[in-house]
């Protein structure tokens, strides 16, 4: 196997820091790079060379960059609800801190850009959702997601450089952000029930989607550093098997962590896709994807995670721009 000097943004967040670690206990060379909004400094890893930046610091990004030939840019403000209310915060950190990256990355002439995306680009369709049918993103995020995609393309077919676009949903598992109260369901209802506070779930509780276990995702991801036939792909990545509402989620929080507190019900985010699933056949074709960790196996790992790490109180560490009688008053009277 060739050891690559891979750059990863967003290092100490839940999906590069194990990214790094794994391709750092594989033998590359890693240099990861975060701000730490949306991660914990114990996320990182002690063996791969960390440096606090922001991505959209662009003549620091270039200078770290130097040498690499692998860049997975995983950083993301991952916060699709919350777009809709923080549309600047969100749109810079997505759209304007990818450009960033992807113009370092190019300068310095690396081989391959494996690009995280999300399966926010495709909106409100039929599913499950397949790597052909066209985007259509319904909020800020999803937006941010796509633009950062063309203009991705764009620049690497210009210059000749390699492209991967992965789409991940939904993940799960420890390491993840589990004191933000703007985005993951599992983790924040998780640290709610270890404080004996009921789940809060938005509308009626009867969308549906498919989780990820971390594990599932990076075994795509892994392979996408220099696997031929994955240059200018676009993969969902992610178990497309159980397709379930957030009441039956809560209700299999609940019962790993031993709550039977009745949820609390809150009016309907503006903008939220009702049933969102990706299908997963073309990353079995190309990649001999097999799911290897069920939901409640994943959701029993992540409580085991919050609960050994210890419960924090929420972080309203985003500032919500827009606050009118649309705003969820949960982000506003900071009420999870």
């Amino acid at each position: 196997m060739k050891k690559n000097k891979v750059f990863i943004t967003g290092a100490a967040g839940f999906l590069g820091s194990h990214l790094a670690e794994k391709l750092s206990e594989m033998g590359h060379e890693v240099v990861g790079v975060d701000n730490m909004m949306g991660g914990y400094e114990d996320n990182v890893p002690k063996n791969i060379k960390f440096h606090k930046i922001d991505c959209c610091d662009l003549k620091k990004v270039k200078e770290l960059m130097k040498g690499a030939n692998i860049v997975y840019h995983c950083a993301a403000t991952a916060h699709e609800g919350l777009s809709v209310f923080s549309p600047y915060e969100i749109g810079k950190n997505n759209y304007l801190a990818s450009v960033s990256v992807f113009s370092a990355a190019i300068s310095n002439k690396v081989k391959r850009i494996i690009f995280c995306s999300s399966m926010a680009r495709y909106g409100s369709q039929k599913y499950p959702f397949t790597e052909d049918m066209k985007t259509n993103p319904t909020d800020p995020y999803a937006i941010s997601k796509v633009a950062a995609e063309q203009t991705l393309i764009n620049l690497c077919e210009l210059n000749k450089v390699e492209w991967v676009i992965a789409v991940p949903h939904n993940i799960i598992g420890p390491k993840q952000k589990y004191d933000d109260p703007f985005r993951n369901v599992v983790s924040i209802m998780l640290n709610r029930m270890l404080q004996n506070k009921a789940p809060i779930i938005y509308g009626d509780g009867e969308q549906k989607r498919c989780f990820s276990y971390i594990d599932d995702c990076l075994s795509c991801l892994i392979p996408m550093r220099d696997q031929v036939n994955l240059n200018k792909q676009i993969i969902n990545i992610g178990p497309d098997e159980e397709f379930v509402t957030i009441n039956k989620v809560a209700e299999m929080c609940s019962n790993i962590s031993g709550s039977n507190l009745k949820p609390i019900y809150k009016p309907d985010r503006p903008q939220e896709v009702k049933h969102a699933t990706c299908s997963a056949d073309k990353a079995r074709k190309l990649l001999n994807y097999k799911t290897t960790v069920d939901l409640k196996t994943g959701i029993t790992k992540t409580f085991d995670y919050i609960k050994k790490r210890g419960v924090k109180p929420f972080d309203y560490y985003i500032n919500v721009e827009i606050q009118n009688e649309l705003t969820p008053s949960t982000w506003i009277k900071k009420e999870i």
